[in-house]
């Protein structure tokens, strides 16, 4: 199987690239353990100071890959998708990061790739982008990490309507609710989060990293028990038979027809 993510780094800033792009670099089982991966060497390397994420052609994500994903974790639990002591991207589950992460974001973003960019400290997008969370339109919820920040990024209200409803927003509706800090035309959205994580480079690395613990700390300080909730209440959702309906629906690009059950 050929790498899913693609790691450069260049002096200490690491470049983390999605790389399925055939497949709009939708996250299948594989493609998540690499990232996992590449997040917990770029975590554990002192020389290393910032990360930039992004999508090879064109795209950052699609989202799950349903079909291969959902089994898996139906079966055996969120906890399978990657080794207990690995940092969780969507810092969920696992060790939490340490150092700064920029999400480029550009064409498809939905679900769990929007979830990424949320779990990111900085997030950019192309004017391209079409961010979407829409989990309940395939019979399950979201379950990295988008009802822990969501609301707290761009309100209740605005995040609940994103939410529920599974609608579009395009790339100036982002910015105006919040979702992402600054839009660039799509050609020089890499070279921008570059240019952004070179000049977090030359700041104090121990200044940077005390810095996120604490800010995270006054974010996060609930976020054990109410991530404990969303994997149970997850797990619960994804072994129903609306589940398997969602991802039969999109395999077969139909409308699902969801029975409560």
């Amino acid at each position: 199987m050929p790498d899913l993510i693609t790691v450069e780094d260049r002096g200490p800033l690491r470049l983390i690239g999605l790389n399925r792009p055939d497949k709009r670099n939708a996250f299948n089982f594989q493609m998540i353990g690499e990232l996992a991966t590449a997040y917990t060497s770029y975590n554990d390397d002192p020389q290393l100071r910032c990360a930039v994420v992004y999508g090879h052609g064109g795209h950052l994500s699609g989202g799950l890959d349903l079909m291969d994903v959902l089994p898996r974790v139906a079966k055996d639990g969120i906890e399978v998708l990657y080794q207990e002591d690995q940092v969780d991207p969507w810092r969920v589950l696992g060790r939490r990061l340490a150092k700064p992460v920029i999400v480029a974001a550009q064409g498809t973003s939905y679900t769990a790739a929007l979830e990424l960019m949320m779990a990111a400290d900085i997030a950019i997008c192309a004017s391209d982008t079409r961010f979407a969370q829409q989990e309940t339109s395939r019979g399950i919820f979201p379950f990295g990490g988008a009802t822990l920040r969501m609301p707290a990024l761009i309100g209740w209200h605005n995040a609940m309507r994103i939410m529920l409803t599974g609608e579009v927003v395009d790339a100036q509706r982002a910015l105006q609710l919040g979702l992402v800090s600054e839009v660039v035309v799509p050609e020089h959205l890499l070279e921008r989060a570059i240019e952004l994580g070179e000049r977090i480079c030359k700041q104090a690395p121990l200044a940077v990293q005390a810095l996120l613990a604490n800010a995270a700390l006054a974010r996060d300080a609930h976020l054990d028990a109410v991530s404990a909730d969303l994997v149970e209440r997850g797990l619960d959702i994804m072994r129903t038979e609306d589940a398997q309906e969602g991802a039969m629906s999109l395999m077969q690009k139909r409308h699902a027809v969801f029975k409560g059950a």
